[in-house]
């Protein structure tokens, strides 16, 4: 009886600790369903504002004396006002793409908002007391329940009943809509819709910060919080349906009770459950497509022939061999990811999965198996080609948003799988990677014989992705993304192509993983998490999406930038990287290689007759 009742008590905590938690998931979700419901945008800023709400609270509890009740009302307002500073003067210029642009414009702005926050507090938590009010628990019988989380269940729910009445059922809710729907004819009638739609991201922001004075109480506020949880409230968002008030904010309860309850049957799948049932959700249809830039180029061998010159000088010239391979590692990541992204249309967010993979299983079949470096790095590639053909294979039927989604919850599935797996060292990772002997004579523990090995390696990935493109395969791929149903049409089974497509882009990320194992000696979850392939889909919009050289370009300016600045300018990394993804957005879109091309193209270029041979640009290729 006595087991009984204290696995029934252990029940109820863990109920009561899922029902806060979907609380939260339920907020921040509404918050996000709004954005997204009213302005069609992704607002991947969204952890960064519910962060803000918290350190607002904070802040004005011990610079400015105010309490917790005053900041209920406060931190929202501050943020929502910041928020909507935010939209007319950056998110209001990506309305008329492709609603991924403005995720990932939100994604900078999140870097850009959590390394100023990092810089300026640190990374160790804040404490924000319990206010007195709610301060002790109630006796219920079968459990004690501590009054600040009734409270927070209570005003989580309060909240979101009243958003999703005033929304669905009021005329206020029917005028948003209708400014959505059809701005102009409603700014014909006298109404002012650009406000109307930057009160409406305030609001979604408020929603946020308020979520992050709940939290604050309960937790060490921290510039990572937002960071840490963003991930889940987009599962619950997608779940739910996106742009669905009420199914975020019924979804995001009943995930969180789902999470308390599965700590209770089996506590390591706790931190996987929600992305399990957001894949699960997601294999069924429908789609949109990110438009993406595309050129054509002649055979230009020698340009490549005088790269691979200057790359072999590199170490003769002064520059740190360790500082190249690592540059050439995260190169091929970049050109591998720019081949599904910039010539297949597709916007993975979970490319970081096959690149950390890979190398765990390269450092672990290295330590364990005593295996020689070439055979390690082909089983990082078969490892990242493996992982591919079951993440494509589930996430190919889909596209645009959803494509994203659904690779972004498999891969947080690895991640939280390899993260606890005994044989990855946790967070400590694995560390003492011996480089060895290539094909058992060449001694890899100089730094200048592995540099020409890695810069082989390289080249071998580069060129099967060069010859990949120029193929006839390659040609099926952009006619794919040009004109999907015609092709469909043609008779050609377009997710088979995708597929492959995915698979080869999954191997060359593995590959290039692996690789970086070797050069490290070590390998940590880093590499997996889902902040690399956010920094990865940044070096292919500022190399110049859809060009050949732009991701090779985009690489080495990001590892030169994070080499330069970590150690003399700490969380500035991030705030710069943010600075450069939302300039890649907005203004920059081609890229560097983009715009230089272009600008080329214009010189080279005679004003025209329509007879006059086109020049085309030596960035990208043109099939045989």
């Amino acid at each position: 009886m006595q087991i009984f009742d204290i696995s029934l008590q252990s029940l109820m905590s863990q109920l009561l600790l899922g029902l806060v938690n979907g609380s939260f998931y339920a907020v921040l979700s509404l918050g996000l369903a709004v954005i997204f419901g009213l302005l069609n945008i992704i607002n991947f800023a969204h952890g960064a504002l519910y962060m803000m709400g918290a350190y607002a609270a904070w802040i004005g509890l011990n610079e400015l004396g105010l309490g917790y009740w005053p900041s209920l009302l406060t931190a929202p307002l501050v943020v929502g006002l910041l928020a909507v500073l935010i939209e007319r003067t950056l998110l209001q210029h990506v309305y008329k793409l492709d609603h991924l642009y403005g995720l990932l414009l939100t994604f900078g702005l999140a870097l850009i908002t959590e390394g100023l926050f990092r810089q300026y507090f640190g990374v160790s938590g804040q404490r924000y007391a319990v206010p007195e009010l709610l301060q002790g628990a109630t006796d219920l019988g079968f459990m004690t329940l501590p009054n600040y989380r009734g409270w927070v269940v209570l005003a989580s729910v309060s909240v979101c009943l009243a958003t999703w009445y005033v929304i669905e059922r009021t005329s206020i809710g029917a005028t948003l809509r209708a400014a959505t729907e059809n701005g102009a004819l409603l700014q014909s009638f006298g109404f002012n819709v650009p406000l109307m739609v930057a009160l409406t991201y305030g609001f979604g922001a408020a929603l946020a910060a308020f979520a992050g004075v709940l939290m604050a109480p309960l937790i060490q506020i921290s510039p990572l919080m937002g960071s840490n949880l963003i991930i889940t409230v987009f599962a619950v968002v997608v779940i739910g349906g996106m742009g669905s008030i009420l199914g975020s904010v019924v979804t995001g309860l009943g995930l969180g009770v789902i999470e308390g309850l599965t700590k209770v049957v089996y506590p390591p799948a706790a931190s996987t459950v929600v992305f399990l049932i957001m894949v699960i959700i997601l294999l069924a249809p429908p789609q949109v497509c990110l438009e993406r830039r595309r050129d054509m180029q002649p055979n230009a061998r020698w340009i490549y022939l005088v790269l691979l010159v200057i790359a072999s000088a590199a170490p003769l010239l002064g520059i740190y061999p360790v500082f190249m391979m690592k540059a050439l590692c995260f190169a091929l990541f970049a050109c591998a990811f720019n081949l599904l992204l910039g010539y297949v249309g597709l916007l993975s967010l979970g490319h970081a999965a096959f690149f950390g993979s890979a190398g765990y299983a390269f450092g672990y079949a290295v330590k364990a198996w005593n295996i020689t470096p070439e055979f390690g790095l082909l089983l990082g590639a078969a490892v990242g080609a493996v992982l591919g053909l079951i993440i494509g294979g589930l996430a190919i039927r889909r596209s645009g948003i959803y494509f994203a989604m659904i690779t972004l919850a498999l891969s947080q599935l690895v991640y939280f799988g390899l993260l606890q797996s005994s044989f990855t060292g946790g967070e400590d990772g694995l560390q003492g990677i011996a480089r060895g002997r290539l094909f058992g004579m060449i001694d890899l523990q100089n730094d200048l014989v592995l540099f020409y090995v890695t810069l082989a390696v390289f080249c071998v990935g580069f060129g099967v992705i060069y010859r990949t493109i120029r193929s006839p395969f390659g040609q099926v791929l952009r006619a794919i993304h040009d004109n999907e149903p015609r092709m469909i049409s043609l008779g050609y089974d377009v997710n088979r192509y995708k597929l492959i497509a995915f698979v080869i882009s999954s191997a060359l990320c593995g590959l290039a993983g692996a690789l970086k194992t070797l050069v490290l000696g070590f390998e940590t979850l880093t590499d997996v998490h889902w902040h690399l392939s956010g920094e990865v889909v940044l070096m292919t919009l500022l190399g110049g999406m859809g060009t050949v050289l732009g991701p090779v370009t985009g690489a080495l300016t990001i590892v030169t930038l994070q080499n330069e600045l970590a150690d003399r300018a700490g969380s500035w990394v991030t705030v710069v990287m943010g600075v450069i993804f939302v300039a890649c957005v907005l203004i920059f879109r081609r890229g560097i290689v983009g715009e230089l091309s272009a600008s080329w193209k214009k010189l080279v270029t005679p004003v025209a007759h329509p007879a006059d041979p086109v020049v085309a640009d030596w960035t990208t290729v043109t099939p045989r």
